[in-house]
């Protein structure tokens, strides 16, 4: 019998099962159909596993693997949409816009149309206009021939000659409007470097592709600057920031762009690993120090330091910030063999980093990510998010329709409770937070039979104080999408550009779309900020000073 054979005949047979009298029939039915459960799941991964082997050795040879194909079917072994978001979507109803949406468009002109009033009717009486509004765009170079006016003094053997306006000072042969276009296209709507230089070739630009590559990456330190400033202002803005991560390219290696934000700001910071310690520099804005003291030997202690090393540590604690060079200098006193101890060496030197953070401006007070072990520890409060959650169970795939329909009812269930959260921050009162507690127990304590879905509730159940933050603190989200948009920001752009090739490239690249994203989040036109900055007007204010506008606003409107 093939899998889908024996497939039938189990739903065949557990269709009715809870009809059977002898309950230990039943019992013995349901233990063996885990047991199947258990051995499809191993089956598959160990299909997977060795496909992937096959994969490996053809590619060793010379020719190519299997080809990766989505699975189609919902509940098929090819399903790999673990998203929540069409749980959530069939669970509300859409809100309807009431009314027509305003258009506020801006008039450039205005256009006179007459009636032939040889065709009006004698008795026909003006009633004044009707309004039709046309979008329109006039692409068209607007090259300047600039006629200085220049003077030679024949006693002090000097020229003079009239100076170019300001705006132009620092833009070479370009308008500063085409570099703040170019870096518009490229940065903010993913248009590619060769794709821009089609594009203004075609409307009558002469521009090299060199000139492009060079507005991208070049002699942007005042947009670095700016990024900081956005990241120091949406730090002090809000108590609560988000993170996630996502990979990236960089000289032909894989590396990870972070995300750090919140509802005021969006930054990118791509890294070569995603471990806590760089976690830790980028979150100290790389000004990570060490501290040995008595915090951090409590830290080696939660991290698994064995008894030896902490013996060892023991007299060297002391109040003290490290610089990286004075830890690493430590760090070889304890271990003279620098390819000995791995573990315990970076236990130390992680424990001493948090030991710094924890007590730093920087320390995070509420922090939302999903729950990979590198973000515990980054906050004082590590909020967990529900969607994150929800996708756990997304990933359970089945065997049998009758763990599939206990699977669909908990489902239900779960996103059921999800909702009664949302209504909870409409409304948070002390009252319905103590249900709330209450029914998040009766529920993350259900036994199902289905021992897959068991083990997962039950890991959920261990996470409750993470996952009812909210419950406290009404002004938590209870998902982590905010983050995850961000992240699909870069992926976007790796999708496009594949990778960066240089450290200015990279730095470039997270600069500008912290400033996109940011920009997009406090209604600033991207564009509109950009030439105002690139042609040195500055009349613009900066986005980290509409970050502390905004968040005084909020401020006043909560109080």
């Amino acid at each position: 019998m093939n899998r889908q054979e024996i497939k039938k005949v189990l739903n065949e047979l557990t269709e009715d099962i809870d009809s059977i009298a002898d309950k230990k029939a039943v019992t013995i039915i349901k233990v063996l159909v885990n047991l199947i459960e258990v051995l499809a799941e191993q089956n598959s991964a160990l299909m997977e596993e060795n496909q992937k082997l096959r994969d490996e050795n053809n590619r060793l040879k010379g020719e190519q693997g299997k080809p990766h194909i989505r699975g189609q079917s919902k509940n098929g072994a090819g399903n790999t949409n673990h998203s929540s978001e069409e749980n959530r979507k069939k669970r509300r109803e859409k809100k309807k816009n009431q009314g027509k949406k305003s258009k506020n468009i801006s008039i450039d002109r205005q256009v006179m149309v007459e009636l032939d009033k040889t065709k009006l009717p004698n008795d026909a009486v003006f009633k004044g206009f009707e309004t039709r509004i046309i979008q329109n765009l006039k692409i068209i170079t607007d090259n300047i021939e600039f006629k200085l006016e220049t003077f030679y003094s024949p006693l002090l053997k000097k020229t003079f000659i009239a100076p170019l306006p300001d705006e132009f000072k620092n833009c070479g042969e370009f308008a500063p409007d085409v570099k703040a276009l170019v870096i518009t296209l490229y940065r903010d709507s993913g248009m590619t470097e060769p794709s821009i230089e089609r594009f203004l070739k075609t409307v009558g630009l002469k521009v090299s592709h060199g000139k492009i590559s060079a507005w991208l990456v070049e002699d942007n330190e005042h947009f670095h600057a700016e990024k900081e400033a956005i990241i120091e202002a949406g730090r002090q803005a809000s108590v609560f920031q988000q993170m996630d991560d996502t990979g990236s390219r960089v000289k032909g290696k894989n590396y990870y762009t972070h995300i750090l934000c919140n509802d005021f700001f969006t930054a990118y910071f791509t890294r070569k690993s995603k471990d806590r310690l760089t976690l830790l520099a980028l979150l100290c804005r790389d000004n990570l120090n060490f501290l040995m003291n008595n915090k951090a030997y409590e830290l080696m202690t939660e991290l698994g330091l064995s008894s030896k090393w902490l013996e060892c540590v023991k007299p060297m604690l002391k109040e003290e910030i490290l610089t990286r060079e004075a830890m690493n200098n430590l760090l070889g006193i304890l271990f003279q063999d620098p390819k000995k101890n791995n573990t315990s060496r970076h236990i130390i030197l992680e424990s001493s980093a948090l030991a710094y953070y924890q007590q730093s401006e920087y320390y995070i007070q509420f922090l939302m990510t999903d729950d990979a072990p590198q973000f515990n520890k980054l906050s004082l409060h590590h909020v967990l998010c529900w969607i994150h959650e929800g996708r756990h169970y997304k990933k359970l795939n089945p065997f049998t329709e009758m763990n599939q329909k206990i699977l669909d009812l908990f489902l239900d269930q779960f996103w059921d409770y999800y909702d009664l959260l949302l209504k909870y921050k409409e409304v948070p009162l002390q009252e319905t937070a103590k249900q709330l507690s209450g029914k998040f127990d009766t529920l993350f304590s259900t036994t199902t039979g289905y021992s897959a879905l068991d083990k997962r509730i039950a890991i959920t159940r261990s996470k409750k104080s993470e996952l009812l933050l909210v419950l406290e603190n009404p002004f938590l989200p209870l998902h982590n999408n905010a983050s995850e948009l961000g992240a699909r920001v870069q992926a976007r752009m790796r999708d496009i550009n594949f990778q960066t090739v240089s450290e200015d490239g990279t730095k470039s690249k997270d600069t500008f779309a912290s400033i996109s994203q940011t920009a997009r989040k406090l209604g600033v036109n991207f564009y509109k900020y950009i030439y105002d900055r690139v042609s040195k007007k500055f009349v613009m204010p900066s986005l980290a000073e509409l970050i502390f506008l905004k968040a005084q606003e909020l401020s006043k409107s909560t109080a």
